[in-house]
């Protein structure tokens, strides 16, 4: 791997400026190193980077981290707010899972299960930016492993963390895909007056011309990919409002409080009824998720620490509350729930726009949605290229000189962002053999996702190495990342077990599967090779304060004789 950064002529001045967190505490601003920084890549290249030359978060990758900074910072509060929320898609992931909830328990489940599921969901949200604030790389989670697990055990994590984070990614945005092909075909049968027939093949080659179109999206450079984010979360807000006063003037028969929020139907055939109720949790966990997909883009915003963490949290909020208010409301409008279920389009959602809004009305919401969803291709895309690209650089992934490659023309990794085309497409094509299998990948995004973020929560409060960064929880930090694995390990259960019984092939839960699969897989490289020469992200590295008697800085010769302070905290 990569070898640790070496100071030449360093030299640390501490800011006095003071930066409050969001309980108010007086937090100061991290070391800042000045000097040159030997960087050793991981393909045996060294760059000397001058820290005085870059900006404070520049300098902070370099010489804590030991990373060298290629990306340019264009991403500001708005563009990185609007990046983590596109990232859960709010008014399209809903409408691509809504099924599940209202078929495991009626109205009651798609109201109550995204409360009590998306409250366990934000606890991770926030341990989530608590460690990015801390930790600010590229690597995102799998990076923080390096500074809060003991140094024997850093390797073994990390090349666990990385994988099953990278498996959630991949199922993430394929997924996302399959869904966003689901909504444009839908639309085409809405407009045909439903005399178009959506075949799984159709829906297949749809979705790897729906991939290629965001892999030559996220061909491009950091600064119009964030112009393109930036106006996102104002299209998806008015989309939401829209439609649900829409929704709510127009639909004639709705339903009445007591339906919305007491009736359980349960078409799962699990008992007692209210087990069947439990699998409602899946649509609140797949769309709040991927929390970690803004850490991906760190070394792409100025000032990461603080707007990077401030973006997931207050996106996550914004979703968990917005989520529920725009379930109750389909629930109100959806009518009877076993014809929309039966939809020819399958999309439920879909076929309450139509019902309540009309053919025009359906189209045209059903179209936001699609544009929606592909933002939130856009952006996973865009973290999944970033993830592969960090993952290289410390040689997890095979063939990792070639990922590592940054274009001279855009400034970003094309490498990475194809092959992680190319294996969503890849993934995807087993629904041609099976829609259940489909169904797997949506589950094992947010089971593989979310124990990608448990494992470094669960160091943290094990082994007590963390080091707050400027936004952080303080006392109430343990209890909240006590309750986020809690909440993972008992919702995991929940998504591996079959949504139907009884058992057969075509309602098998596939998502063990492909966790299963990853796990081989991980543990075949592992021992093939990746034991030998894989030892974790790289050593954080910093710059010891050097003064002489007089208390002056020691010149650049002087350094140069002086060794550099390798720390694992």
């Amino acid at each position: 791997m990569a070898d640790a950064p070496q100071i030449v002529s360093p030299e640390i001045h501490q800011s006095t400026l003071p930066h409050y967190d969001n309980n108010g505490g007086d937090v100061r601003h991290r070391k800042k190193s000045v000097g040159l920084v030997e960087i050793h890549g991981p393909n045996g290249q060294t760059k000397t980077v001058n820290l005085e030359e870059m900006s404070d978060a520049d300098a902070q990758l370099a010489a804590q981290f030991g990373y060298n900074p290629v990306f340019k910072r264009e991403f500001g509060y708005l563009s990185t707010f609007s990046f983590a929320v596109s990232i859960s898609g709010l008014f399209a992931t809903i409408m691509t899972t809504f099924s599940y909830p209202l078929s495991a328990g009626g109205s009651a489940a798609a109201v109550w299960c995204w409360l009590i599921s998306g409250a366990g969901c934000m606890c991770i949200a926030c341990s989530v930016a608590e460690l990015v604030s801390a930790y600010p790389t590229s690597g995102g989670l799998y990076f923080t492993i390096s500074r809060l697990a003991p140094k024997d055990w850093v390797p073994a994590l990390s090349w666990l963390t990385g994988w099953i984070n990278l498996l959630g990614q991949v199922a993430g945005v394929a997924s996302s895909e399959y869904g966003a092909a689901q909504m444009l075909l839908a639309a085409v049968a809405i407009g045909s007056d439903f005399n178009y027939v959506i075949t799984t093949n159709t829906t297949i080659g749809v979705m790897a011309a729906l991939t290629v179109l965001t892999g030559l999206v996220n061909s491009l450079s950091t600064y119009w990919m964030e112009k393109m984010t930036k106006t996102y979360v104002i299209f998806h807000v008015l989309v939401l409002v829209s439609c649900s006063i829409a929704l709510l003037a127009k639909t004639e028969n709705k339903h009445d409080a007591t339906y919305v929020f007491t009736d359980v139907e349960s078409g799962s055939g699990w008992t007692p009824v209210g087990f069947s109720f439990l699998f409602g949790f899946l649509s609140v966990s797949w769309t709040m998720t991927d929390y970690d997909a803004t850490a991906h883009i760190t070394e792409e915003i100025s000032q990461p620490e603080v707007k990077a963490p401030w973006a997931i949290s207050m996106a996550m909020l914004f979703t968990y509350l917005a989520g529920f208010l725009f379930n109750i409301v389909l629930c109100f409008c959806m009518g009877d729930p076993t014809e929309i279920l039966a939809s020819p389009i399958a999309q439920p959602v879909a076929q309450i726009y139509y019902n309540s809004l009309g053919k025009a009305g359906g189209i045209f919401f059903t179209v936001c949605g699609f544009v929606i969803i592909k933002f939130v291709c856009f952006t996973a895309m865009q973290a999944l290229g970033r993830t592969v690209f960090a993952f290289s650089r410390d040689r997890l992934i095979p063939l990792s000189h070639v990922w590592t490659k940054i274009s001279p023309l855009t400034g970003t990794p094309l490498y990475a962002v194809w092959i992680s085309v190319f294996w969503c497409i890849v993934i995807n094509l087993i629904g041609l053999g099976s829609y259940a299998a489909i169904s797997g990948v949506f589950n094992i995004c947010a089971i593989a996702l979310d124990w990608s973020y448990i494992i470094p929560i669960a160091c943290k409060l094990l082994f007590n190495k963390f080091e707050p960064g400027p936004w952080h929880m303080g006392v109430f930090g343990k209890f909240v990342n006590a309750w986020a694995c809690l909440w993972t390990l008992f919702v995991t259960i929940i998504f591996l077990l079959p949504t139907v019984v009884p058992v057969a092939a075509d309602t098998m839960n596939y998502a063990s599967v492909f966790l299963v699969f990853i796990l081989v897989c991980a543990a075949f490289f592992w021992y093939l090779g990746g034991r030998r020469y894989y030892t974790g992200p790289i050593v954080e590295a910093q710059a010891e304060s050097y003064q002489s008697d007089d208390g002056s800085s020691p010149n650049a010769a002087e350094a140069d004789s002086k060794p550099y302070k390798e720390t694992d905290s």
